[in-house]
């Protein structure tokens, strides 16, 4: 298959590191587009970001362009209802969808591509499309929420992973600043209802923040079946 991700809908504004961190209510975005930098800079380093000093990491200067949704173009052959195998999808991160509440798409994250399905795929919640440039180098970037699996194996009644949003001791989510690059394809959560009763009220925006689980749906369509097992 050919993959790749270019970002598109410029919303017409940039925008400086810390007062987007400030914005979007991340105050480590800055720590975490060094960590970034320092992994894009040193690919075949012993070490990665998380290993080394933050005093270590390169510190990015100017301002940043921020996007509203990324598009996904790939090819699928096997799912008919794409024209000759082609396939394009918009992954959305809007602070008001349709003039309405935010929207905040999941994705599939390519992890190890060594292994196959599920095992060489992570699962995280977008939050934000931004691209900066750095000594000369553009980077479209994604800043996710990431969403940890639940076992090893997908669940036996259902045959879906379940997966779990990952959070630090405090309860607050654990991002990360991903290469557009790394990012597959949108993926798509279904609560883990179980004895909980899902509120009357519930509205889409809410649906990724309020259940515990949840179940990476293959059944959402024929590609999302072939790589999700």
């Amino acid at each position: 298959m050919i993959w790749y991700i270019s970002d598109s809908t410029f919303i017409g504004k940039t925008i400086d590191i810390d007062a987007l961190a400030a914005n979007i209510d991340v105050p480590e975005f800055l720590t975490l587009i060094r960590r970034f930098l320092y992994d894009q800079l040193h690919p075949d380093a012993p070490l990665t970001s998380s290993d080394v000093p933050l005093e270590s990491c390169p510190i990015p200067s100017g301002r940043i362009s921020v996007f509203n949704s990324a598009t996904a173009t790939y090819y699928a052959p096997s799912d008919p209802c794409g024209k000759n195998g082609m396939h394009r999808e918009h992954i959305r991160t809007t602070e008001s969808w349709q003039r309405g509440p935010p929207r905040h798409d999941c994705v599939f994250i390519n992890s190890n591509p060594e292994l196959e399905g599920m095992r060489g795929l992570d699962v995280g919640r977008a939050h934000l499309f931004f691209s900066f440039n750095f000594h000369g180098q553009q980077y479209p970037c994604a800043l996710v929420h990431w969403f940890a699996k639940v076992g090893d194996e997908p669940d036996e009644d259902t045959g879906m992973w379940i997966v779990e949003p990952e959070n630090d001791e405090n309860g607050a989510p654990l991002f990360a600043v991903l290469h557009l690059d790394t990012i597959f394809r949108a993926a798509h959560l279904i609560g883990v209802y179980g004895d909980q009763k899902v509120p009357r009220k519930l509205t889409f925006d809410q649906s990724l923040d309020a259940f515990n689980l949840y179940y990476v749906n293959k059944f959402i369509d024929h590609h999302g079946f072939e790589i999700a097992f």
